[in-house]
């Protein structure tokens, strides 16, 4: 049985493990990361990256298809267009494998020694990880726990069959004629709207009253528009009870009893923390309901352990866990250090795509009186040049010194608005302050720039 000593241990190579270590490698720490499969995770692997790869081919080919129709006001017409959905999966492929090689070879440069295998806790500074070549022994003075979620499964609706995750979802070999989606959250609809758009019959089964109910429902207004665009059959307040043959069997809003036609199945009812199979039960740390309890710079109950990322609780997002991680890294090496959440954008890569950071309007109402700014795309020259009409952004502010409290938009593209909605709340703008800043004409981030105008009173462009 091998043994090796460092000052830092991570456990999980995910976007908070990878971050964390690189971080950690380049500020001199004697660092080891163990990661039981590829380096980047939920997301690089089976997450964010290959189903954004997925959404981008189901644009293009929608696009053509509707060129092949010959209603594109664009003057464009061509042949209908085929989809070879195995090629696309292995382009999809192909951008993971160099994005896993290149945190690898990150990881390598700042002199990160990894380990692959499964890990489990015997004490607080001890590690037993099972490696292909056998038990390796990692002894560390200080852990940090980055060992992310899972799909969350319905016992009535194992995985297996026609029955899939969103893993399996991204690696099929041809589009399903008819597709039932379980669950009406983002990576339900992300997902869903990808292969309906790439042909498939699709339909949402979403137990609560609207889909995408995280968001206002103002905010999911165009998606829900385009969601019909598409074809797509929604069933609100419906429960999904099983399968049987090849039918998924839902009980209605009214309580009767249906099925729907399906020949693959794909349920999206949320994640879970990662928190069994590798001894949390021999270091006994605080929760906070299912997840890890943390406090504001990540530490858990037990000294010298710290906990990163989804295993830590909501938002799971990525980027939550990068900044966490670099964070927690800086604190092992001495600095001062702490985070603001507040300003951590998410975004929802639906067609319209959703941005939101910061407070809701409702949130922000619970404050105290806000100003309210909205400008509708409609309104905006460069979202009319690219067909993306449908939408607007939000600006939420303090009704009495300005300050804007949170930022959502709606529509084709906004996801690269989040950079400049996270900037500004992390600078503490006022609503002046992102008025007086000259945006670039024509682009759809003028529409923030004038949803601040219109909360002081003087949009220029309505």
């Amino acid at each position: 049985m091998k043994e090796i000593s460092c000052k830092l241990l991570v456990i999980g190579a995910g976007p908070g493990g990878y971050v964390c270590a690189i971080r950690a490698g380049q500020l001199g720490i004697d660092t080891v990361i163990v990661e039981a499969g590829k380096p980047g995770g939920t997301c690089l692997n089976v997450g964010c990256i290959p189903s954004k790869a997925m959404i981008h081919a189901a644009e293009e080919f929608e696009k053509v298809a509707h060129m092949a129709g010959g209603s594109s006001p664009l003057g464009i017409s061509v042949a209908a267009p085929v989809l070879d959905l195995g090629k696309t999966v292995a382009w999809k492929d192909g951008i993971v494998s160099r994005l896993t090689g290149g945190v690898a070879g990150l990881l390598k440069k700042a002199k990160v020694k990894t380990v692959y295998g499964w890990a489990t806790f015997r004490d607080g500074k001890t590690v037993a990880v099972e490696t292909e070549t056998g038990t390796q022994i990692i002894r560390a003075e200080t852990v940090v726990i980055a060992t992310g979620s899972a799909t969350v499964e319905l016992p009535f609706l194992p995985f297996g069959g026609p029955v899939i995750s969103s893993t399996e979802a991204l690696a099929l070999g041809e589009v399903p004629k008819k597709l039932a989606v379980v669950g009406g959250g983002y990576i339900g609809l992300e997902l869903g709207m990808a292969f309906a758009k790439m042909g498939a019959a699709m339909t949402v089964v979403e137990a609560l009253p609207r889909v995408l109910a995280q968001y206002d429902a103002e905010l999911t207004r165009p998606v829900v528009k385009r969601l019909a665009q598409l074809g797509v059959e929604v069933m609100l307040g419906a429960k999904a009870k099983g399968v049987k043959g090849d039918a998924l069997l839902v009980e209605t809003a009214d309580g009767k009893s249906t099925k729907i036609a399906a020949d693959k199945i794909l349920v999206t009812v949320g994640r879970k923390p990662v928190t069994e199979g590798w001894g949390l039960d021999q270091i006994d740390l605080d929760m906070a309901g299912k997840f890890i309890k943390i406090d504001d710079q990540c530490r858990t109950s037990m000294r010298g352990i710290y906990a990163i990322g989804d295993v830590t609780g909501e938002p799971m997002l990525a980027h939550r866990a990068m900044a966490q991680g670099e964070m927690v890294a800086e604190i092992v090496a001495g600095h001062k250090r702490s985070w603001d959440k507040r300003s951590i954008p998410a975004v929802c890569f639906t067609d319209p795509e959703l941005v939101t950071a910061g407070l809701t309007p409702e949130e922000a109402k619970a404050l105290g009186e806000i100003k309210i700014g909205q400008f509708p795309f409609a309104a905006n020259g460069r979202a009319m040049t690219k067909l993306g009409e449908d939408g607007f952004v939000r600006v939420v502010a303090r009704a009495d010194n300005h300050l804007v409290l949170g930022i959502q938009a709606v529509g084709q593209g906004v996801s690269e608005l989040a950079a400049a909605f996270g900037l500004a709340l992390e600078m503490g703008a006022r609503l002046e302050d992102i008025a007086g800043t000259i945006h670039a004409h024509p682009t759809q981030g003028e529409g923030f720039q004038e949803a601040a105008l219109k909360a002081l009173g003087h949009a220029l462009h309505i």
